[in-house]
């Protein structure tokens, strides 16, 4: 039997340290922290873990009017901003260049590029969900030209 107490207190010690290791300390309730930051909470007995984390989403509305522009829209993309893209007074062959760069960034970034109005696109990040679909359809139905 001394064979098995000296196994059981290799694997399990008696002498556990019960201070917390430096550096595991579990934030307070209800704290606001960053999504890269999130807070474990455990519950004393449990296997639930509640995690607290708080996200900062930011839209940038952007008007570019040639295609160097692009550049600065990517970039806010691979921040994970969503883009709201107005090409009004872009000329036509820079629409479509702008358009066909970000559609190709949109896609590395696993996000998504759709059309809000007439010249105006909404550009998502993988992490920003859209909701309605149906609104391109609705505009052309009303008479827009997408």
């Amino acid at each position: 039997m001394k064979i098995f107490d000296n196994m059981k207190e290799f694997f399990f010690p008696s002498d556990m340290p019960s201070e917390p290791m430096p550096g595991t300390e579990i934030p307070t309730p209800h704290q606001n922290i960053n999504v890269e930051e999130a807070a474990f909470e455990r519950t004393p007995g449990s296997n639930i873990v509640n995690i607290q984390a708080t996200a900062q989403l930011q839209v940038v509305l952007v008007k570019p009017e040639v295609f160097t522009d692009a550049k600065a829209i990517a970039d806010h993309l691979i921040g994970r901003k969503t883009v709201v893209l107005n090409l009004e007074t872009a000329s036509p062959e820079n629409r479509r260049r702008i358009i066909d760069f970000l559609v190709g960034v949109s896609y590395a970034i696993s996000g998504t590029l759709k059309p809000v109005a007439n010249l105006t696109y909404i550009i998502t990040p993988y992490n920003v969900g859209f909701i309605g679909d149906d609104l391109a359809a609705e505009l052309e139905n009303n008479g827009v030209i997408i």
